[in-house]
């Protein structure tokens, strides 16, 4: 069992659920989004794996998920980074935004989105389970393809890319 850290609106701490019963709910928990660029400015993206309990084939974030229990949004970050993508590489914190979306499978998310940030340059080596494909691409150029293809883009990515926060960045 997978738990997740259920929080009030203000991301305090009010106990723990099992993840999928959580979405199921629509119940508000702690979650993160990372976002790691190139030297160029470019943002990892990575194709979620069609086999994920939700948003599967889409585009989305370098990588996402929740923080267990007793463990801060960076250290998930981490661990995550490298069980989907198999890098790992120093990660900062940007900001933490609070949304509320209708998902496929019935299932609603309902986060404290705490966004990390990150550099890196290699190619990363996706866990096929997780990511099926990743690319590199300039913002400009996404923020184009999203606007023209939203339905190839997971729900709380375009809400990142919204987020006045990245536009203060530094990427390059």
């Amino acid at each position: 069992m997978e738990a997740v850290i259920l929080v009030d609106e203000h991301d305090r701490e009010i106990g723990t659920m099992e993840k999928l019963e959580a979405h199921q709910k629509g119940l508000l928990h702690r979650a993160f989004s990372i976002l790691v660029f190139n030297s160029k400015g470019e943002l990892m993206l990575q194709q979620r794996a069609t086999n994920k309990y939700h948003s599967g084939g889409l585009w989305t974030n370098t990588c996402c998920s929740h923080p267990r229990p007793g463990e801060t949004a960076i250290e998930a970050g981490k661990r995550k980074l490298i069980q989907e993508m198999g890098f790992d590489c120093e990660l900062t914190y940007s900001h933490k935004f609070i949304y509320k979306v209708e998902l496929d499978n019935n299932l609603i998310e309902h986060e404290w989105d705490h966004v990390l940030v990150g550099y890196y340059n290699d190619n990363p080596e996706i866990n096929p389970s997780e990511a099926m494909n990743w690319k590199f691409m300039a913002l400009d150029a996404l923020q184009k393809d999203v606007a023209e293809n939203p339905q190839h883009y997971t729900k709380w990515f375009k809400m990142i890319l919204q987020q006045p926060e990245l536009s203060n960045l530094q990427i390059a």
